[in-house]
């Protein structure tokens, strides 16, 4: 592990990487503002979980097999860029009375339907994106010390902590964009063109990944 000056870098520079906004920022904010602050910490929990993966993944090599291998880079690309898509297209063609201008109370079971499914959307959103797993093989290590004796062991210990960090900014996200939701009556009766902002954009993210090259090339 780092010593202390550098594991607080490590902290704040994985903190100003989660304030970015991005596609995980958007996807939580969506579900917060139309469902409530519990539906965007399931989102939250969701796209942490699935960059779980990706530490686990780059720590066993494969990360590295994205690196280096052109096919394996493109066929995950090309999966996340037509879910990214799929996601957009989706929201774009959601009816207005789908979406709902005020979020409604649903019924215990349907609640727990809804939750799981945002949870394994999130979840998606990152497994199936290469580059985040691209992100970790090249970030993490320039926090690993050049003398460490068991390097997977601080690869894994520091990509747990990036990923335990990100859940105070990602239910901040949601949090704030609960509250707005709640409060702010503007926001209640724009919230159908959300969808639409949020289709666009995701459909933008899926075209920049399909026409993205390999970070390691």
């Amino acid at each position: 592990m780092p010593d202390t000056p550098q594991l607080l870098m490590f902290i704040v520079a994985g903190w100003l990487l989660n304030l970015t906004p991005g596609p995980d920022v958007l996807f939580i904010v969506n579900h917060a503002l139309k469902s409530g602050v519990r539906a965007g910490m399931v989102a939250a929990l969701g796209i942490v979980s699935g960059c779980f993966v990706h530490v686990f993944a780059a720590a066993l090599g494969v990360g590295a097999l994205l690196a280096t291998s052109a096919m394996a880079f493109t066929v995950l690309k090309w999966v996340g860029a037509a879910y990214l898509t799929w996601m957009g297209l989706r929201l774009l063609l959601s009816r207005r009375g789908a979406s709902g201008i005020v979020p409604a109370q649903p019924v215990p079971e349907q609640a727990a339907v809804d939750l799981s499914r945002i949870y394994l959307r999130g979840f998606l959103t990152n497994v199936l994106n290469p580059k985040v797993a691209l992100f970790f093989l090249a970030f993490v290590p320039q926090f690993i010390a050049p003398g460490a004796t068991d390097k997977v062991t601080a690869f894994l210990l520091l990509g747990l902590l990036f990923n335990l960090n990100s859940l105070p900014i990602n239910f901040g996200y949601a949090w704030l964009a609960g509250w707005a939701a709640n409060r702010v009556q503007v926001v209640q009766h724009t919230l159908h063109w959300l969808d639409r902002v949020a289709g666009t954009l995701f459909i933008g993210f899926g075209l920049k990944l399909a026409m993205s090259d390999n970070p390691a090339h």
